[in-house]
């Protein structure tokens, strides 16, 4: 998917998709590029989200853009999300680590144990969004849990994102559990730091992803393989 991605974005980026054209139908691209629909429709969706494409009910798939900006999930750009997320789950996390309970624990320990050993990558994501909602009500503070399930759906699509094209879901699991880890030895400041480090790590693989580092070596009739 991802090398399918890369080849329809860097058609549109060069310009052989001109802004307001219809990128060909499903079927024409898939039979071009060899491909699978469902592979084709996941490197669409990547597409819309990157703000690059809007997919019309009925009609197609239109060129909006021809750089990528600020990915879109859900309702939220991806900076504003990053952004009060910063806000919310850093300070949260000191007050998880002096207010947890021992139920909290055992409660993000499991979750945490289920992520490790998941593999397929929608029950994943889903329990990424309960991993952070979990965290929330470990602060005590109903509101923190309110806010975060407010974005919930934000999370869970930056997550599927990231992981699809950032391959980030083991490097987020070592980063959960080093959250985890201080929430079990109440450390405030080790707890702040390891969800600051998490939010830093999600930042810089979307922006790796957003805008990739240009080859002078571009391909030619299809995705690379």
């Amino acid at each position: 998917m991802e090398a399918v991605l890369t080849h329809l974005r860097g058609a549109i980026e060069r310009g052989e998709y001109a802004i307001g054209d219809k990128l060909p139908s499903e079927a024409e691209l898939c039979r071009s590029l060899e491909i699978s629909r469902p592979v084709l429709r996941e490197a669409l969706r990547a597409l819309q989200t990157m703000g690059l494409t809007v997919s019309k009910t009925g009609k197609g798939t239109f060129v909006v853009a021809n750089t990528v900006e600020d990915p879109t999930f859900g309702d939220y750009a991806a900076s504003d999300l990053l952004e009060v997320r910063r806000h919310v789950e850093i300070p949260v996390a000191g007050y998880a680590a002096t207010r947890r309970s021992p139920e909290d624990l055992d409660h993000l320990a499991h979750l945490l144990d289920r992520m490790e050993r998941e593999t397929d990558t929608t029950a994943w994501v889903a329990m990424d969004t309960l991993f952070h909602l979990a965290v929330a009500e470990a602060s005590q503070n109903p509101v923190f849990r309110r806010v975060i399930e407010g974005i919930r759906d934000a999370l869970a699509r930056q997550s599927a994102f990231l992981n699809e094209l950032g391959g980030r879901r083991e490097q987020s699991n070592r980063e959960h559990r080093a959250i985890v880890e201080a929430l079990i030895d109440g450390s405030e400041h080790d707890a702040v730091e390891a969800m600051s480090h998490h939010l830093d790590r999600v930042e810089t693989t979307l922006t790796d992803i957003v805008r990739p580092a240009r080859t002078d070596t571009p391909t030619e009739g299809g995705p690379e393989a």
